[in-house]
Protein backbone atom coordinates (compact mmCIF):
# COMPACT_ATOMS: atom_id res chain seq x y z
CA UNK A 1 0.00 0.00 0.00
CA UNK A 2 1.49 3.13 -0.72
CA UNK A 3 2.28 6.00 1.41
CA UNK A 4 -0.52 8.37 0.15
CA UNK A 5 -3.15 5.64 0.95
CA UNK A 6 -2.24 4.90 4.46
CA UNK A 7 -2.28 8.95 4.91
CA UNK A 8 -5.81 8.99 3.43
CA UNK A 9 -6.75 5.97 5.74
CA UNK A 10 -5.97 7.99 9.02
CA UNK A 11 -8.90 9.88 8.56
CA UNK A 12 -10.87 7.19 9.66
CA UNK A 13 -9.81 7.28 13.19
CA UNK A 14 -12.71 10.27 13.34
CA UNK A 15 -14.79 7.38 13.18
CA UNK A 16 -13.28 4.42 14.35
CA UNK A 17 -10.14 4.76 16.71
CA UNK A 18 -8.96 0.85 15.89
CA UNK A 19 -8.42 1.31 12.26
CA UNK A 20 -5.60 -0.67 11.96
CA UNK A 21 -3.17 1.85 10.13
CA UNK A 22 0.52 3.14 10.86
CA UNK A 23 2.53 6.23 9.57
CA UNK A 24 6.01 6.04 10.59
CA UNK A 25 7.36 9.59 11.67
CA UNK A 26 10.12 9.37 9.20
CA UNK A 27 7.78 8.96 5.99
CA UNK A 28 5.30 10.71 7.85
CA UNK A 29 6.98 14.00 7.03
CA UNK A 30 6.65 13.63 3.29
CA UNK A 31 5.06 16.69 1.82
CA UNK A 32 1.72 15.44 0.45
CA UNK A 33 -0.45 18.24 -1.53
CA UNK A 34 -2.87 16.14 -2.91
CA UNK A 35 -6.57 17.31 -2.42
CA UNK A 36 -8.79 14.22 -1.17
CA UNK A 37 -12.25 13.69 -2.93
CA UNK A 38 -14.11 11.55 -0.63
CA UNK A 39 -14.75 10.91 3.50
CA UNK A 40 -16.05 7.60 5.10
CA UNK A 41 -19.97 8.35 5.53
CA UNK A 42 -20.39 6.31 8.55
CA UNK A 43 -18.64 4.81 11.49
CA UNK A 44 -20.20 1.29 10.56
CA UNK A 45 -18.59 1.33 7.18
CA UNK A 46 -15.12 1.21 8.66
CA UNK A 47 -13.36 -2.05 10.30
CA UNK A 48 -10.51 -2.57 12.11
CA UNK A 49 -9.16 -4.53 8.60
CA UNK A 50 -9.20 -0.87 7.02
CA UNK A 51 -11.60 -1.65 4.63
CA UNK A 52 -14.25 0.88 3.83
CA UNK A 53 -16.53 2.46 1.38
CA UNK A 54 -16.18 5.78 0.89
CA UNK A 55 -19.15 8.01 -0.64
CA UNK A 56 -17.38 10.35 -3.70
CA UNK A 57 -17.48 14.17 -2.98
CA UNK A 58 -17.89 16.25 -6.03
CA UNK A 59 -14.28 16.61 -7.94
CA UNK A 60 -13.97 20.27 -7.42
CA UNK A 61 -13.63 21.47 -3.65
CA UNK A 62 -16.75 23.09 -1.72
CA UNK A 63 -16.69 26.30 -0.92
CA UNK A 64 -16.50 26.64 2.75
CA UNK A 65 -17.66 29.33 3.39
CA UNK A 66 -21.12 28.21 2.11
CA UNK A 67 -24.09 29.41 3.95
CA UNK A 68 -27.33 27.98 4.52
CA UNK A 69 -28.49 24.49 4.31
CA UNK A 70 -25.11 22.27 4.31
CA UNK A 71 -24.09 18.76 3.06
CA UNK A 72 -23.66 16.82 5.51
CA UNK A 73 -21.20 14.35 3.61
CA UNK A 74 -19.11 17.23 2.21
CA UNK A 75 -16.20 19.33 4.45
CA UNK A 76 -18.16 21.86 5.68
CA UNK A 77 -20.68 20.24 7.72
CA UNK A 78 -17.63 17.46 8.58
CA UNK A 79 -14.94 19.73 9.99
CA UNK A 80 -17.57 21.29 12.41
CA UNK A 81 -18.59 17.82 13.49
CA UNK A 82 -15.09 17.10 13.95
CA UNK A 83 -14.72 19.76 16.17
CA UNK A 84 -17.81 18.36 18.95
CA UNK A 85 -16.19 15.12 18.81
CA UNK A 86 -12.10 16.84 20.17
CA UNK A 87 -14.71 19.13 22.34
CA UNK A 88 -16.78 16.33 23.80
CA UNK A 89 -13.28 14.20 24.52
CA UNK A 90 -11.38 17.18 26.02
CA UNK A 91 -14.34 17.23 28.34
CA UNK A 92 -15.23 13.54 29.26
CA UNK A 93 -12.60 11.29 27.35
CA UNK A 94 -10.31 9.04 29.56
CA UNK A 95 -8.99 5.98 28.70
CA UNK A 96 -12.23 4.10 28.17
CA UNK A 97 -14.05 6.68 27.24
CA UNK A 98 -13.33 8.39 23.79
CA UNK A 99 -15.99 9.88 21.64
CA UNK A 100 -16.03 9.07 18.00
CA UNK A 101 -18.01 11.14 15.25
CA UNK A 102 -20.92 8.46 13.71
CA UNK A 103 -23.06 10.26 11.76
CA UNK A 104 -23.65 14.45 10.42
CA UNK A 105 -27.53 14.08 10.44
CA UNK A 106 -28.20 17.57 9.23
CA UNK A 107 -25.83 21.17 9.14
CA UNK A 108 -26.49 25.19 8.62
CA UNK A 109 -24.26 27.27 8.55
CA UNK A 110 -25.00 31.54 9.36
CA UNK A 111 -22.74 34.24 9.37
CA UNK A 112 -22.57 36.22 12.04
CA UNK A 113 -20.81 39.43 10.44
CA UNK A 114 -17.61 39.94 13.26
CA UNK A 115 -17.99 37.74 15.50
CA UNK A 116 -17.45 34.19 12.86
CA UNK A 117 -19.53 31.92 11.82
CA UNK A 118 -21.98 29.76 13.00
CA UNK A 119 -22.46 26.14 12.38
CA UNK A 120 -25.59 24.21 13.87
CA UNK A 121 -25.32 20.80 13.64
CA UNK A 122 -27.49 17.36 13.81
CA UNK A 123 -25.03 14.73 14.51
CA UNK A 124 -24.68 10.93 15.85
CA UNK A 125 -21.60 10.34 18.45
CA UNK A 126 -20.49 7.39 19.49
CA UNK A 127 -18.53 6.52 22.10
CA UNK A 128 -16.04 3.97 20.49
CA UNK A 129 -15.45 1.21 23.48
CA UNK A 130 -18.94 0.82 24.21
CA UNK A 131 -19.89 0.86 20.52
CA UNK A 132 -23.48 3.40 21.79
CA UNK A 133 -24.43 6.18 19.64
CA UNK A 134 -26.54 8.79 20.65
CA UNK A 135 -28.08 11.37 18.24
CA UNK A 136 -26.71 15.09 19.74
CA UNK A 137 -27.29 19.16 18.75
CA UNK A 138 -24.60 20.91 18.94
CA UNK A 139 -23.42 24.51 17.87
CA UNK A 140 -20.14 25.35 16.81
CA UNK A 141 -19.38 29.15 15.75
CA UNK A 142 -15.67 29.54 14.43
CA UNK A 143 -14.33 33.03 15.20
CA UNK A 144 -12.61 35.66 12.67
CA UNK A 145 -9.59 37.62 13.95
CA UNK A 146 -5.88 36.97 13.90
CA UNK A 147 -4.59 35.23 15.59
CA UNK A 148 -7.30 33.38 15.67
CA UNK A 149 -9.14 31.60 18.50
CA UNK A 150 -10.17 28.24 19.12
CA UNK A 151 -13.69 27.49 17.77
CA UNK A 152 -16.39 27.55 20.53
CA UNK A 153 -18.41 24.55 21.27
CA UNK A 154 -21.75 23.93 22.99
CA UNK A 155 -22.95 20.36 22.83
CA UNK A 156 -24.68 18.17 25.02
CA UNK A 157 -24.84 13.80 24.68
CA UNK A 158 -26.19 13.04 28.34
CA UNK A 159 -26.97 9.37 27.53
CA UNK A 160 -23.31 8.94 26.29
CA UNK A 161 -22.07 10.55 29.54
CA UNK A 162 -23.91 7.99 31.50
CA UNK A 163 -21.57 5.29 30.53
CA UNK A 164 -19.85 3.81 33.77
CA UNK A 165 -16.02 3.54 33.20
CA UNK A 166 -14.96 4.26 36.94
CA UNK A 167 -14.03 0.47 37.98
CA UNK A 168 -11.94 0.39 34.69
CA UNK A 169 -10.23 3.94 35.44
CA UNK A 170 -9.29 2.98 39.04
CA UNK A 171 -7.99 0.33 38.04
CA UNK A 172 -5.97 1.33 35.53
CA UNK A 173 -4.87 3.97 37.32
CA UNK A 174 -3.84 1.83 40.19
CA UNK A 175 -2.20 -0.81 38.48
CA UNK A 176 -0.10 2.21 36.34
CA UNK A 177 0.42 4.05 39.38
CA UNK A 178 3.78 3.34 40.72
CA UNK A 179 5.62 2.06 37.55
CA UNK A 180 7.12 3.53 34.40
CA UNK A 181 7.01 2.91 30.86
CA UNK A 182 8.42 3.33 27.34
CA UNK A 183 5.87 2.53 24.34
CA UNK A 184 6.82 3.02 20.97
CA UNK A 185 4.46 2.98 17.57
CA UNK A 186 0.89 2.71 18.51
CA UNK A 187 0.14 0.95 15.94
CA UNK A 188 2.59 -0.73 15.37
CA UNK A 189 4.32 -1.85 12.27
CA UNK A 190 1.92 -4.02 11.62
CA UNK A 191 -0.92 -1.94 12.16
CA UNK A 192 -1.62 -3.74 15.60
CA UNK A 193 -2.46 -2.72 19.30
CA UNK A 194 -1.40 -4.90 21.82
CA UNK A 195 -4.84 -5.23 24.11
CA UNK A 196 -2.57 -4.16 27.37
CA UNK A 197 -1.88 -0.79 25.30
CA UNK A 198 -4.96 0.52 24.39
CA UNK A 199 -5.59 2.71 27.33
CA UNK A 200 -2.95 4.65 26.39
CA UNK A 201 -3.85 4.13 22.43
CA UNK A 202 -7.23 6.29 23.60
CA UNK A 203 -5.35 8.56 26.17
CA UNK A 204 -3.43 9.98 23.10
CA UNK A 205 -6.79 10.36 21.24
CA UNK A 206 -7.93 11.92 23.79
CA UNK A 207 -5.42 13.90 24.82
CA UNK A 208 -4.64 15.01 21.18
CA UNK A 209 -8.42 16.32 20.99
CA UNK A 210 -6.90 19.14 22.95
CA UNK A 211 -4.34 20.01 20.15
CA UNK A 212 -7.04 19.26 17.17
CA UNK A 213 -9.93 21.66 19.11
CA UNK A 214 -7.18 24.20 19.60
CA UNK A 215 -5.99 24.22 16.08
CA UNK A 216 -9.27 23.82 13.89
CA UNK A 217 -10.68 26.09 11.77
CA UNK A 218 -12.85 25.72 8.76
CA UNK A 219 -10.53 25.22 6.62
CA UNK A 220 -8.73 22.40 8.71
CA UNK A 221 -10.08 18.31 9.33
CA UNK A 222 -7.52 16.94 11.67
CA UNK A 223 -7.78 13.10 13.03
CA UNK A 224 -4.63 11.31 15.25
CA UNK A 225 -2.68 9.11 12.83
CA UNK A 226 -0.20 7.54 15.19
CA UNK A 227 1.13 7.47 18.45
CA UNK A 228 4.79 7.36 17.95
CA UNK A 229 5.78 7.27 21.60
CA UNK A 230 5.37 7.11 24.81
CA UNK A 231 7.01 7.31 28.09
CA UNK A 232 5.43 7.87 31.39
CA UNK A 233 7.10 10.01 33.78
CA UNK A 234 6.82 9.80 37.89
CA UNK A 235 3.65 10.60 39.59
CA UNK A 236 2.95 13.60 40.87
CA UNK A 237 0.47 14.77 43.36
CA UNK A 238 -1.98 11.58 42.51
CA UNK A 239 -1.38 12.15 39.01
CA UNK A 240 -0.23 9.74 36.09
CA UNK A 241 2.16 11.69 34.09
CA UNK A 242 2.89 10.78 30.46
CA UNK A 243 5.10 12.34 27.93
CA UNK A 244 3.55 11.74 24.35
CA UNK A 245 4.90 12.30 20.45
CA UNK A 246 1.85 12.02 18.24
CA UNK A 247 1.09 12.49 14.93
CA UNK A 248 -1.44 14.34 13.97
CA UNK A 249 -3.01 14.13 10.21
CA UNK A 250 -5.27 17.28 8.44
CA UNK A 251 -7.09 15.14 5.91
CA UNK A 252 -7.41 18.87 4.07
CA UNK A 253 -3.46 19.43 3.37
CA UNK A 254 -2.62 16.46 4.05
CA UNK A 255 0.10 17.36 6.35
CA UNK A 256 1.12 14.82 8.60
CA UNK A 257 1.87 17.11 12.19
CA UNK A 258 3.98 16.15 14.62
CA UNK A 259 3.11 17.47 17.85
CA UNK A 260 4.54 16.35 21.73
CA UNK A 261 2.61 16.44 24.67
CA UNK A 262 3.14 16.36 27.99
CA UNK A 263 -0.05 15.69 30.22
CA UNK A 264 -1.55 14.25 33.67
CA UNK A 265 -4.26 11.89 33.97
CA UNK A 266 -6.37 10.69 36.68
CA UNK A 267 -9.42 9.61 37.24
CA UNK A 268 -10.85 12.15 39.81
CA UNK A 269 -9.07 15.06 37.51
CA UNK A 270 -9.25 13.46 33.75
CA UNK A 271 -6.59 15.07 31.30
CA UNK A 272 -4.19 18.06 32.30
CA UNK A 273 -1.92 19.24 29.52
CA UNK A 274 0.77 20.81 30.80
CA UNK A 275 2.57 21.77 27.98
CA UNK A 276 2.16 21.34 23.59
CA UNK A 277 5.07 21.55 21.67
CA UNK A 278 4.64 21.87 17.75
CA UNK A 279 7.84 20.02 16.40
CA UNK A 280 9.39 21.07 12.98
CA UNK A 281 8.69 18.34 10.13
CA UNK A 282 12.63 17.60 9.50
CA UNK A 283 13.30 15.22 12.72
CA UNK A 284 16.91 17.17 12.67
CA UNK A 285 15.24 20.97 13.33
CA UNK A 286 14.83 22.72 16.50
CA UNK A 287 11.38 22.71 17.98
CA UNK A 288 9.56 26.02 16.50
CA UNK A 289 6.76 26.51 19.00
CA UNK A 290 6.52 25.50 22.57
CA UNK A 291 2.74 26.43 24.33
CA UNK A 292 2.71 25.76 28.10
CA UNK A 293 0.03 26.01 30.96
CA UNK A 294 -2.63 26.02 28.86
CA UNK A 295 -5.06 24.27 30.89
Amino acid sequence: MSLSSLVFLAVLLGVNGSLSVTIRPEAASTDMSAHPNSLPETADEADTSGQVRVLELEETEEDVMATGELNPNHYPAQRAANVVRHYLNTRYGSPYRVFTLNRVHSGNAEDMADSGRKYQLEISVQDFISNKTEKCSAEVLFPRGEPQDSPSVQASCEELLKIDTKAQEEAWYQQNKNQSLVTAHLPDSYGHIDPGNEPLWHLGIVASSFIMLNESTENTLYNMAQVANVTQLETENDQLKFDYYILLHDMVSQEIIHWKLLFTWSPAEGVKVLQKELMPKCHHCETVEVIANTN
